[in-house]
């Protein structure tokens, strides 16, 4: 069994630091810094897009930075979220308990994490499939292979109409899919910044604080981004947009001020080794949500089932090309904010 051993420097530099009154100071601030640099982040591309939508860049701008976001929320899983989660049910004050030292939990739930959110996914397209597509029964109506003309069959000279039905069909099913990525998206996002923002918020450590409010300011910029960019794409409508953005924006500075509530209510520490429980267990259902969403609903229904991309030409491939170097861009900017944070 491992003990926990603090050294006489360590101990010293950290009552040192230990500082309630500058550490609520400095999470007053954070509230409202982090705040306006979440507004900046996820209300960019959706006002850039309202701006620019029906000329003749727009699409290929949306995907491009739907490509950034993905690599921003790639990075923001695996480089920020799933190393915090394993460091917490890593600490000794945990490890060295039943049944904590037993299994790799961050893990575990990090897999259940992916599979609620494939659920969530398969759900949504057999409602779609079955009553949310649009056309007669709800759903889309694919014709039987008879005598057709270019893989497309003619009905009683209806094949203009057919095919116009059919392709508003698609469209629909298409914008309903990215909808529901945004929703799931901003879910697995709330998690993660409520784990942050009550991370913080308990925290009495104000040399731990300090530089935090600049990497978190940095991180939700990315990260609303992020968002941004696919809530932009999926085409709600403008209260829904407004609810969203906010609940983003407003999801870390609230997490903050819960976290101060509970500790001063409770003195609950922030090194409590309950607190580093549901810290590790939150973060790793995120991170498992976030990956799913990177990995399946962003990066490959856009590298492999775009149009844009997957059509033939050289101008496709300029553009695969450009969205690619988009993927690594979003994904470095985010992991190199992970130095400090």
């Amino acid at each position: 069994m491992s003990s926990c051993v603090t050294g006489t420097e360590a101990a010293l530099r950290a009552a040192a630091c230990r500082d309630g009154d500058a550490a609520a100071h400095l999470k007053l601030i954070a509230v409202f810094v982090i705040f306006l640099t979440s507004v900046l982040g996820v209300w960019g591309p959706v006002l850039l897009a309202r701006y620019f939508h029906g000329k003749p860049l727009y699409e290929k701008a949306i995907l491009v930075i739907k490509c950034f976001a993905a690599g921003v929320i790639l990075s923001t899983s695996l480089v920020h979220v799933l190393p915090e989660a394993f460091e917490a049910l890593a600490d000794c004050q945990v490890s060295s308990r039943h049944p904590w030292r037993d299994f790799p939990f961050a893990g575990l739930v990090t897999m259940i994490g992916a599979i609620t959110a494939l659920l969530v996914d398969l759900t949504a397209s057999e409602h779609m499939g079955h009553g949310g597509g649009g056309g007669g029964g709800g759903g889309m109506e694919y014709m039987p292979v008879g005598k057709a003309v270019g893989g497309i069959e003619m009905k009683e000279g209806k094949f203009g109409a057919d095919l116009e039905i059919q392709e508003n069909s698609e469209e629909e099913i298409v914008k309903m899919k990215q909808r529901l990525v945004s929703q799931v998206l901003e879910i697995g996002i709330i998690f993660h910044s409520v784990v942050i923002g009550v991370t913080v918020g308990m925290s009495q450590n104000k040399c731990t604080i300090r530089p935090l409010i600049a990497a978190l300011s940095f991180h939700q910029i990315f990260e609303g981004l992020g968002l941004g960019g696919c809530i932009a794409q999926a085409g709600f409508k403008a209260g829904t947009v407004v609810y969203m953005c906010l609940m983003f924006a407003v999801t870390t500075p609230l997490g903050i001020v819960l976290g101060m509530v509970i500790f001063a209510l409770t003195g609950y520490d922030d090194q409590n080794p309950n607190a580093l429980i549901m810290e590790g267990l939150l973060g790793s259902l995120s991170s498992g949500i976030l990956i799913y969403m990177a990995l399946v609903d962003l990066i490959a229904l856009d590298f492999f089932h775009n149009k844009m991309l997957t059509s033939p030409g050289e101008s496709s491939s300029r553009l695969k090309k450009l969205c690619f170097v988009a993927l690594v861009l979003g994904s470095a900017s985010m992991s190199l904010l992970a130095l400090w944070a």
